[in-house]
């Protein structure tokens, strides 16, 4: 198959397969438009529990499977807010843990399951930080960046602490907690939540610079209530 990424504010990725039996899937309501020559199939793909699992990681319970009959047949799958689209060789990358949403489409060797931090108190209470997306297998897979992507290669040790809404995903490499915020002014009155991710290296480490649970919840704030 061949990709590429189209637009700017609201991007989308277009694919193009090669061959007849070249597919692609992507959760329920994903697909923006195709041409003739795609077959669609949807399932939980992996079954009941899996489909469960990716509920409680931002996903839809099942999943469409988009599957050309011809060559040349070409679908687009559009992110949902305004950002980047940002594609990964998961072979080449030996995986990622990304937060939940960030999944857009993927092809059939891609494998999309739940993990969970090791921490489950702070993880629940953290919100995004609890439940996490585990992206293994082989071929592309495409995530969805709101705002713009900052991509930080992490020394061996090096650490950095981030709001758990910043995060897009990072390697398997990369130590993984989610740490209280320390001091009652700064929880209180920091205005930053009461708990950061904390990242260290070595390995890569896929950020956003725009918050979408802060921006909606300002949002939410000027609507007027009765």
């Amino acid at each position: 198959m061949k990709y590429r990424i189209l637009g700017n504010t609201m991007p989308a990725v277009e694919v193009v397969f090669d061959a007849a039996g070249e597919s692609m899937y992507t959760q329920s309501g994903g697909m923006a438009w195709m041409s003739e020559g795609i077959e669609m199939n949807t399932n939980t793909n992996g079954g009941l529990f899996k489909g469960v699992g990716r509920m409680f990681a931002g996903e839809s319970l099942f999943m469409a499977n988009y599957t050309a009959t011809r060559p040349g047949a070409s679908i687009a799958f559009a992110s949902t807010v305004a950002g980047e689209i940002f594609p990964v060789n998961v072979g080449e990358s030996g995986g990622l843990i990304c937060q939940k949403g960030a999944f857009l489409c993927a092809e059939p060797g891609v494998n999309l399951s739940v993990t969970f931090t090791k921490k489950f108190s702070a993880g629940f209470f953290g919100g995004e930080g609890f439940i996490l997306q585990d992206i293994t297998g082989n071929g592309m897979v495409f995530l969805e960046i709101d705002g713009d992507k900052v991509i930080k290669d992490l020394a061996p040790g090096e650490v950095i602490k981030v709001d758990t809404g910043n995060v897009v995903a990072f390697g398997k490499d990369v130590k993984y907690e989610i740490e209280t915020v320390k001091g009652l002014k700064n929880i209180f009155l920091g205005g930053e939540g009461l708990f950061l991710t904390k990242l260290t290296g070595p390995g890569r480490v896929i950020l956003q610079t725009q918050n979408f649970n802060e921006f909606a919840g300002r949002i939410a704030r000027m609507i007027p209530s009765k």
